[in-house]
């Protein structure tokens, strides 16, 4: 039996750092939108939310050119606030459990299908590669990893923004998702191979990983 899910894709930044003059959501990876490659992941889901703000004209119009059943909620401030506020802003009115996923996060499609198939809450955490990473210092339960603590100085992995919680564990942020996540640790982590572009080395990161078959 399929676990009651909704998936919530925060698509409202700006993308400042990366510097293309578009949300990350829409740089182009060899020849799609980034956002159409995530929607090409979740072609069996049937409630998927996209969050907008920057720009959000243009992201409505290219997600509509390929799916016409996804639902679109708008965070009018976000110039002020993050993607935890977004998520909750997407999470309304959800289903049981609640996918969070970032509008600029490039996923391995076998590790996405996987971690989305398990039953229970989890996050998703991947080897350091970026700058300044938000690190979660992990421990072994009855033989499975779990997240005792986000940090910023110490963790043997790296937060991917990716997550499954039940909707009655969600709570009103301003910043980011994490901090939603940090009065429910420890929780489960599920290691997935990863990609987020936040800067012009991480695009041309994105797209060879991607020509590569995502390996």
């Amino acid at each position: 039996m399929s676990i009651p899910t909704t998936i919530v894709i925060s698509c409202a930044g700006m993308g400042s750092r990366l510097g293309l003059g578009c949300p990350k959501s829409l740089v182009e990876i060899d020849g799609k939108p980034l956002i159409i490659r995530q929607l090409e992941m979740l072609q069996n889901y049937d409630d998927i939310r996209i969050v907008v703000g920057y720009q959000m004209e243009k992201v409505i119009e290219v997600v509509s050119l390929y799916r016409k059943d996804i639902v679109f909620a708008i965070n009018n401030n976000y110039m002020n606030t993050g993607t935890g506020a977004s998520f909750c802003i997407g999470a309304e009115n959800s289903r049981e459990y609640v996918v969070s996923l970032d509008g600029d996060l490039l996923v391995n499609p076998q590790d996405l299908q996987d971690v989305l198939k398990v039953k229970d809450e989890f996050i998703c955490g991947t080897d350091p590669s970026t700058d300044n990473p938000v690190l979660m210092d992990t421990t072994q339960e009855n033989g499975s990893l779990v997240v005792k603590e986000f940090s910023r100085e110490r963790g043997q992995y790296e937060w991917t923004g990716l997550m499954k919680i039940k909707k009655e564990h969600i709570s009103a942020v301003r910043g980011h998702v994490y901090t939603i996540l940090e009065p429910l640790l420890p929780l489960p982590m599920k290691y997935i191979r990863t990609k987020e572009i936040d800067t012009l080395d991480d695009y041309d990161r994105a797209v060879e990983w991607v020509r590569n078959g995502y390996l």
